[in-house]
């Protein structure tokens, strides 16, 4: 740190420091003085100095100027002489002209001893090229050595070439036929690079990585030629002629541009396409097994990684060129899939081979800028959409062609029914084939694990069953119909068919249930509340198409007794004609018992006894005059019998519960007028008011007259109203019975 400044009285303070020191003021004045001489003649000394050096500067430096002016006059000089020897030399032009000469032999002799040797060179060359080709995977020992040699010739073609040009045509055309073999090789050998380059991962594979740098070397080295024979032809044509004149180069220069960086490239982008081409052709017919052995292509980006990239330059940046030829490759291959409307496990199977293949790659760190455009444009999820839409289609085709055969079938009725290990009428295929297809697209979406999927193809499965449905439905009514009024245009077997139909359609609600049961816990409660509305609905669809069955067997029955139950209540009545209605019920009975599922039997006995009873009620409802006490004798003689027939089929107990309306209609039958209100009493209870059916069957009694009739019913009425008789809160069978009018019965009478 530099010490602070000394101010003069800081300086005459150290030498006064007490009244002795004045004495001594003289003598420090003295040595003062001396110091400052000293000083004096130091500082004289070192400007006499600097000005000499600068003295000496300035005199070297004039000589410098003149000396460079001296040069720059030689130059001039040296340059007039240069431009126009003729005027310095006498016999400049003789010289010129032998020298010229001189040179002209000397390049015809090594042309012609370049053209002798040319022919053995290339035979050289040829069988180490050869050689080399043998085996495109290396070790390429004479690579460099083929391309030093054909470096040299192509030189020496493109100068003779170039010095031909003012020849004859025929020197032309001999010097074009002399080189046409080394063209050929040199195409071979363009050929060969290019082969080299698109095997360079086999090379690799084999160890021989140096064959790959040797490659580069080449192609860098042809490179740099090829920029400067592009540069010189730019020269040329943007200088004027004398002075590209001046440049052996220029006037020599013929080369043919190689390009060999790009051709290396895009070879490599070539053996890449044509690799995963022959990987989709070997497995064109099965795209499922082409996605399972696509695997290779994650070894060899690996390999890529560890082995191809150090044999590169840099600026090559050959990691990029590689994985976006490979992602670009692979999509042209997954595009081709999905044009050729594969089927839904293999576009499923696709959509998730997409989801992995990302994850593979985020695996193997490759930057997601290289994967672009994404593998279909990033609209892998319209694979899902195809998906359905192919399994829509499939169950279309598969149940649109199941029903027509199975409709033809069930019209025809030419071939006789099965009967399975039940003993019971089946279809040729029905439920069964129908649930193996719709479990075969179940089971493929619930492999894709998105409940979405799932509940769609469920969806998709409920709209097919329920329009097979409502074809069966239309089918059955078409056929009864047909049956009913043109019986002679019908085939026979339609019970039989039936049968067999409304067993088929019980399967089908079983198979919906065990699938409804199976698919419930894949799933969350969002998907499971719609998985469940579907299928509950296609098992209601199957039971009212099995309903419709049985409830057409009912109808088969009483259309075949609708002459014997018109009769009902009619004069022929009194003879007993239930019995004939007993038997024939109990011959369609027999058949139905042994071919329909016990299940659908129970139903259809509860239908039938309904549909029986109803029949009854119906023509009692609307009969004439009944003989009392023939008529209650008769009732009472039907109900037996029709008791005991059903009795086979029902337990004592249902049984009185059916047949207890005829025992309370039996019973304001054989009251007297005076106690009538008291049955009817019993009976309203039970089934409501029904006054006009009770006034019905009061004015049919034969022993009551008009008088009586009208106290019974006023009694009835009054008691009605007062106290307020409604309905029962569930119907009874009551409420389906018709009523004619007036005029109607009175028509019947």
């Amino acid at each position: 740190m530099a010490a602070a400044p000394v101010s003069a009285a800081q300086a005459i303070g150290e030498y006064l420091q007490s009244p002795d020191d004045l004495v001594k003021v003289s003598a420090y004045r003295k040595k003062l003085e001396k110091e400052k001489a000293s000083i004096d003649a130091r500082l004289k000394s070192g400007v006499k100095e600097q000005l000499q050096a600068t003295r000496e500067g300035l005199r070297k430096l004039l000589s410098t100027r003149a000396n460079v002016q001296a040069i720059k006059d030689e130059m001039v000089i040296i340059d007039r002489e240069c431009s126009d020897p003729q005027t310095q030399v006498a016999t400049f032009d003789q010289i010129s002209r032998v020298s010229m000469v001189h040179r002209n032999f000397v390049q015809t002799e090594e042309m012609v001893n370049n053209l002798l040797d040319m022919e053995s060179k290339l035979s050289e060359i040829g069988y180490m090229l050869d050689d080399d080709s043998a085996n495109i995977t290396g070790p390429a020992p004479n690579l460099l050595v083929i391309h030093y040699y054909l470096k040299q010739l192509e030189a020496f073609r493109n100068q003779t070439m170039h010095q031909a040009k003012k020849a004859s045509s025929d020197a032309r055309i001999y010097l074009v036929r002399r080189f046409e073999r080394l063209h050929t090789v040199i195409e071979q050998f363009d050929q060969y690079i290019i082969n080299l380059a698109g095997n360079v991962l086999d090379i690799v594979r084999e160890g021989n990585g140096h064959v790959i740098v040797r490659l580069i070397k080449i192609a860098e080295m042809e490179g740099r030629e090829d920029e400067k024979a592009i540069a010189i032809r730019l020269v040329k044509k943007a200088a004027k002629l004398d002075a590209a004149s001046k440049f052996k180069s220029m006037i020599a220069n013929a080369r043919v541009i190689k390009h060999y960086r790009s051709k290396i490239t895009k070879a490599i982008a070539d053996s890449i396409k044509a690799k995963f081409e022959r990987a989709h052709k070997q497995d064109e017919n099965d795209p499922m097994a082409f996605l399972e052995n696509i695997q290779w292509m994650y070894a060899d980006i690996i390999r890529i990684q560890s082995d191809v990239v150090p044999c590169f330059p840099a600026e090559y940046d050959i990691y990029s060129l590689y994985i976006r030829e490979y992602h670009k490759a692979l999509n042209v291959q997954i595009n081709k899939i999905v044009a050729s409307e594969p089927g839904a496990n293999v576009l499923l199977a696709l959509f998730e081979w997409l989801k992995q293949y990302k994850k593979d790659m985020r695996e193997l760190e490759v930057p997601s800028d290289l994967l672009e455009p994404p593998l279909l444009d990033g609209k892998e999820q319209s694979l899902i959409e195809d998906y359905l839409q192919v399994i829509i289609k499939k169950l279309d085709e598969w149940s649109s062609n199941m029903m027509k055969t199975e409709l033809e079938e069930f019209v025809s009725r030419q071939d006789p029914l099965e009967v399975d290990a039940d003993g019971q009428y089946a279809t040729q295929g029905g439920a069964g084939i129908l649930f193996q297809m719709v479990n075969q697209q179940i089971d493929l979406a619930t492999e894709s694990g998105q409940g979405a999927i799932l509940a769609r193809v469920v969806a998709e499965s409920n709209r097919v069953m329920r329009g097979m449905q409502e074809q069966w439905v239309k089918t059955v009514e078409q056929e009864y119909k047909t049956q009913v009024e043109k019986p002679e245009e019908i085939a026979p077997g339609l019970v039989e068919y039936v049968i067999a139909l409304a067993n088929d359609m019980l399967k089908s609600a079983d198979y919906a249930e065990a699938l409804l049961a199976r698919l419930e816990p894949l799933v969350s409660e969002k998907y499971r509340v719609q998985m469940n509305e579907k299928l509950n609905d296609a098992i209601d669809g199957y039971l009212d198409v099995a309903k419709k069955c049985t409830q057409t067997l009912i109808d088969m029955i009483f259309n075949d007794l609708k002459p014997v139950t018109k009769n009902l209540f009619q004069p022929p009545w009194y003879d007993g004609i239930l019995a004939q209605i007993v038997e024939t019920i109990r011959d369609y009975m027999d058949d139905y018992k042994e071919f329909l599922n016990p299940s659908l039997f129970e139903l259809l006995v509860e239908d039938l006894i309904d549909a029986f009873l109803l029949v009854y009620l119906n023509a009692l409802a609307n009969s004439p005059k009944l003989k009392i006490p023939a008529a209650t004798e008769r009732i009472k003689d039907d109900v037996d019998d029709a008791f005991r027939l059903f009795l086979n089929y029902k337990s004592q107990k249902d049984m009185e519960e059916y047949f207890e309306v005829l025992d309370l209609i039996l019973g304001i039958l054989e009251a007297s007028k005076e106690i009538v209100f008291l049955s009817y009493w019993s009976f309203a209870k039970k089934h409501g008011p029904n006054l006009a059916f009770v006034e019905g069957l009061i004015k049919a009694r034969g022993d009551l007259d008009r008088s009586g009739v009208s106290e019974v019913m006023d009694t009835i009425k009054r008691k009605v109203k007062d106290e307020n008789l409604a309905d029962p809160p569930e119907p009874t069978i009551m409420k389906k019975v018709a009523i004619q009018n007036a005029f109607s019965r009175f028509l019947r009478t």
